[in-house]
């Protein structure tokens, strides 16, 4: 394949997948997640004054949680909706915090402009994996931190691809996100020579009425899961149904009807060189 056509077929992957996170609203279920944000923030050991740069940030988890910081925030992601919701969170909280649209793999910011870079559970989307950790890299100022959150392959969502995977495969051009999950990956896309890496294994629980209620949650509101129903339409949606459940009942610690599902991340701290 010709460069043209890489880029292309990346391009054309990128508008893929910003249909899918516009798709449902993710803020309902990322608003859940804000206990990770505040976390990583923690772990990034976060400075008031810092000039803080969330990438992919969503509806604002990690922004909010370094705004409350008394960090300078600017949010970034390539979802319109996402971003509205994440100014009017802010705006509710008395926050000033900038928000800009705009994709991973190319941020509108000069070189060296920001003391930290976050993102949580966001960048790993990304189309370009190794052209999104660069442009955080860039960005980030010499002996700045980048902080992450990342699903991993062997924790309960990555195995949730996996079953989506099975019955939606993905595009032949995409790499799996799980891959920002594992220090190989971390390794291939910020390089020894540019950044010292951190890798800490955590867990997000997520806390649902019951299985079946984590999946009307999911296939009403986030993007994968909708987009995947919706493709196998109602003839071969109750088998993906069907699995998912299954995976839901096997991973459920909770021992009684509501949902109680721990899900591995990695914590990720580079430190740009």
């Amino acid at each position: 394949m010709s460069q043209t056509e890489t880029l292309d077929a990346i391009e054309t992957l990128r508008t893929r997948q910003q249909a899918t996170w516009a798709s449902g609203d993710y803020a309902r279920i990322g608003v859940t997640l804000q206990i990770v944000g505040e976390t990583l923030c923690e772990a990034m050991d976060l400075r008031a004054g810092s000039r803080v740069l969330d990438v992919a940030g969503g509806n604002g988890n990690a922004t909010l949680a370094a705004a409350r910081r008394f960090c300078d925030v600017v949010s970034s992601d390539y979802v319109p909706a996402l971003l509205a919701g994440g100014e009017a969170r802010a705006r509710a909280e008395g926050q000033d915090v900038r928000f800009v649209e705009a994709v991973a793999e190319s941020l509108p910011f000069e070189n060296d402009s920001f003391d930290a870079v976050m993102s949580t559970f966001g960048v790993m989307f990304a189309a370009d994996h190794q052209r999104a950790a660069a442009e955080m890299l860039r960005v980030c100022k010499p002996g700045g931190v980048i902080g992450m959150a990342n699903w991993t392959p062997a924790g309960f969502i990555g195995q949730l691809f996996k079953v989506v995977g099975r019955h939606v495969p993905p595009p032949p051009q995409a790499v799996s996100p799980l891959r920002w999950g594992t220090e190989e990956g971390l390794r291939e896309y910020f390089k020894p020579q540019d950044a010292l890496l951190d890798v800490t294994p955590r867990i997000y629980t997520f806390r649902y009425l019951s299985a079946q209620h984590f999946i009307d949650v999911f296939r009403t509101w986030y993007g994968p899961v909708l987009k995947a129903f919706a493709a196998l339409g109602p003839d071969k949606g109750p088998a993906l149904e069907a699995e998912l459940h299954a995976l839901l009942t096997e991973w459920n610690r909770s021992g009684d009807d509501s949902l109680v599902v721990p899900a591995e991340y990695v914590e990720v701290l580079v430190t740009k060189e």
